[in-house]
């Protein structure tokens, strides 16, 4: 089916993905015309997302004709933000192994999304429990030992939305009041870990460290889940701080004088 032949749902967004979507490796610039034939729009449709779309970085017009339009910056940005995640989890991958093979129990990698976790990485242990997380998936931040440990090294403004937005159980031992939550994050920036004990589910423990990125902000965090009654989280919570740090270091890249010298 050629672009002008397709069938574009009745939407706003799905008009501008079809906009950006006349672009390709072959097709870097194009004219409003040619945007409106390949995304199979009116041109009087096409000529007014177009103007949108410049006017917050989008798209841009080329300096010499400015009825040529390419991608514009903005884009490659998200572009960058999503290569950070790729990048994350290819750094990330082979210490979740080393730790999924030392301990047998579950290992997580997930970023904060708002006020919710979302998993970047599972690598799953036939010891650990059956856990309802999966790639892509998501859990409050509040419940979840990744969530807590971002939370407490993270933004004053992030742990304000999530205790406005309500603290609602989740496991049989989700912490629900705002100032018993508030002091458990505090407890976690002087230990460096958060610690879950059943509550995002029944029988479920896990200790989590943050991940941080260049401007020692955390980016992500990576945990170790288990049985509660049998995971001793205080006896592998070392090696996932550990783990966390190395990750952090190679995240960040090599340090300027390192580098110059």
């Amino acid at each position: 089916m050629c672009p002008a032949e397709r069938n574009i749902p009745d939407s706003g967004v799905a008009r501008v993905a079809a906009v950006l979507g006349a672009f390709d490796a072959l097709h870097a610039e194009l004219r409003v015309s040619e945007i409106a034939r390949r995304a199979g729009l009116p041109k009087s449709t096409t000529s007014r997302l177009v103007r949108d779309l410049v006017g917050y970085g989008f798209l841009e017009r080329d300096e010499n004709d400015g009825a040529l339009l390419h991608m514009g910056t903005r884009l490659f940005e998200y572009g960058e933000l999503a290569s950070r995640h790729r990048n994350l989890r290819a750094i990330a991958l082979p210490y979740m192994a080393d730790l999924r093979e030392a301990t047998r129990q579950t290992v997580h990698l997930a970023v904060l999304d708002g006020t919710e976790v979302v998993y970047v990485e599972i690598l799953r242990s036939k010891d650990a429990p059956r856990m309802g997380s999966r790639v892509g998936g998501r859990l409050p931040a509040h419940a979840a030992a990744v969530g807590k440990v971002l939370l407490a090294f993270g933004e004053a403004e992030t742990v304000d939305a999530v205790c406005a937005h309500g603290l609602a159980p989740v496991g049989p031992r989700t912490i629900t009041a705002p100032g018993l939550f508030l002091r458990e994050l505090e407890r976690i920036r002087g230990a460096g870990v958060a610690y879950e004990n059943e509550e995002t589910g029944p029988g479920v423990g896990c200790v989590a460290t943050a991940i941080l990125g260049a401007d020692s902000r955390p980016v992500a965090a990576m945990s170790i889940s288990g049985w509660s009654g049998r995971l001793n989280l205080r006896r592998v919570a070392p090696a996932v701080r550990t783990a966390g740090l190395a990750v952090s270091r190679e995240l960040r890249g090599p340090s300027p004088s390192m580098s110059e010298s």
